[in-house]
């Protein structure tokens, strides 16, 4: 009918007919919301919090050590200890490592707030007082299933429920009627759906930073031009409302073929967003773009920034390649977290620096987030292990402070000790800006948890 695009309509077919159908929710805040949209960046694989936005200078001072030779050995006391789930009995990773290693990087005072951060982070640094640092987050599983734990706020070893993401897919009416409401860019690797028992409907949607090319089935193919494919969709429609007249009573019908309208016109929206040459140098400067190793999450970043202002509410996107992430490191952890957060932190910085100029970060809630931290103690010559216990993540734009650190953990960075913060805490605060109450979300037949719904960070709201 609309040659590949037909896939690519079976897709705002499910959502058509999910919101014709659907009597709850209606689309509409439970209450006034301070944000509009959501830009989540999730580093894959355990970005250490030591060496980004939580610097211990008490491991330089105890290097070489172990921990319970130091004034600190109380952090392995196992009543301290938060009790762990094990995906994989006998798993070397997330056991518990005593020796001492220092920072790989140093640290210093960002803005007028002062906050310490590490020298792998000079750009996003510079943006210190736009950001709430939260450094006092807590996980249950030690390994990298705890990437679903994050999103879902389930450990991975429970049955598979929605994230995030897919939530406020489901909640909140579009904003756009040319684009998804919800869409991951880069790789995903222990589960790749993010709506389950919500239905096809509220999935993300995969997107390639390819003009040419952004996702399946949206490229009409066999040479059909822009004006066949229009005729085509008239053709369609034709048959479809006299079919509508025999079955006057049959609500897909119509459905479908809102759902070809919608695809037809997503072919072309969707790469128009896609089309970074048309900023300018400085912006792709911004971005990274000029630079090899910025230049591929430079283009996320700004892709995001085009889809969020057109429109998109929920822009995923997920750095470091590999099944478990690239920011894994067991070994070599200096060389591999500086190149990293090279790949990262000018860009991030510069979505920041974009949004706010733009007037866009009034609306907009950036979160820059990973599964979990690395020990304290070092994995064999030069790596941290995987660490559940204590990690940073921070949140900046509509209605967050700017400046602030919420929590805190010990001087070792081993345990969250002050205002600890479940993964799913993150979530509720989302939720709240966002002007939503997941408790009124619930659908029959799938029992939410508590711990699913998660806290307010109050400390950090305006």
């Amino acid at each position: 009918m609309l040659g590949s695009a037909l896939g690519f309509s079976a897709l705002a077919l499910n959502g058509i007919i999910a919101q014709e159908k659907s009597a709850s929710p209606d689309g509409k805040p439970h209450f006034i919301p301070k944000a509009k949209k959501v830009i989540w960046l999730f580093m894959r694989g355990g970005v250490s919090h030591m060496e980004s936005f939580d610097p211990k200078p008490e491991l330089n001072k105890y290097a070489g050590k172990s921990i319970g030779d130091t004034p600190y050995e109380s952090v392995l006391d196992p009543a301290k200890i938060r009790k762990l789930r094990i995906p994989i009995k006998g798993d070397a990773n997330g056991v518990t490592r005593t020796k001492i290693f220092p920072l790989q990087t140093g640290y210093r005072k960002y803005g007028e707030s002062g906050i310490e951060i590490s020298d792998w982070f000079p750009n996003i640094g510079s943006c210190a007082d736009q950001i709430s640092f939260i450094r006092s987050m807590w996980t249950s599983d030690n390994n990298h299933g705890a990437q679903v734990q994050f999103h879902s706020g389930r450990h991975f070893l429970d049955p598979r429920v929605p994230t995030i993401g897919a939530w406020i897919n489901y909640g909140l009416g579009s904003l756009s009627d040319n684009l998804p409401q919800f869409i991951n860019i880069g790789p995903r690797y222990f589960d790749k759906k993010d709506a389950h028992y919500l239905g096809p409907a509220y999935e993300a949607v995969n997107l390639q930073i390819d003009p040419d090319n952004p996702l399946e089935f949206a490229t009409p193919t066999n040479g059909m031009s822009s004006k066949d494919q229009l005729e085509n969709l008239k053709l369609t429609n034709t048959l479809n409302r006299l079919a509508a007249q025999q079955y006057p009573l049959d609500p897909v019908i119509e459905a479908r073929m809102k759902s070809y309208e919608l695809a037809y016109r997503m072919q072309s929206a969707v790469p128009d967003a896609l089309n970074l040459a048309e900023e300018s140098a400085e912006t792709q400067s911004l971005y990274g773009l000029d630079q090899p190793e910025t230049k591929a999450f430079g283009q996320q970043l700004l892709a995001a920034r085009r889809l969020s202002e057109r429109g998109v509410r929920f822009i995923q996107i997920m750095h470091g390649d590999g099944a478990a992430g690239a920011w894994d490191s067991h070994s070599g952890l200096k060389n591999g977290h500086a190149k990293l957060a090279k790949q990262v932190d000018l860009p991030t910085a510069g979505l920041l620096k974009d949004l706010k100029r733009r007037g866009l970060l009034d609306e907009t809630i950036v979160v820059f987030a990973t599964e979990f931290g690395r020990t304290p103690g070092t994995q064999g010559a030069d790596g941290r292990d995987h660490h559940a216990f204590g990690f940073s993540v921070w949140m900046a734009g509509a209605g967050l402070k700017g400046g602030v650190v919420n929590g805190a953990t010990d001087e070792l960075g081993y345990h969250a000790v002050e205002d600890a913060h479940y993964v799913t805490d993150i979530h509720a605060t989302v939720n709240y800006l966002m002007g939503i109450n997941p408790r009124k979300l619930e659908v029959p037949g799938h029992k939410r948890l508590d711990r699913d719904y998660g806290h307010v960070i109050k400390e950090i709201l305006t």
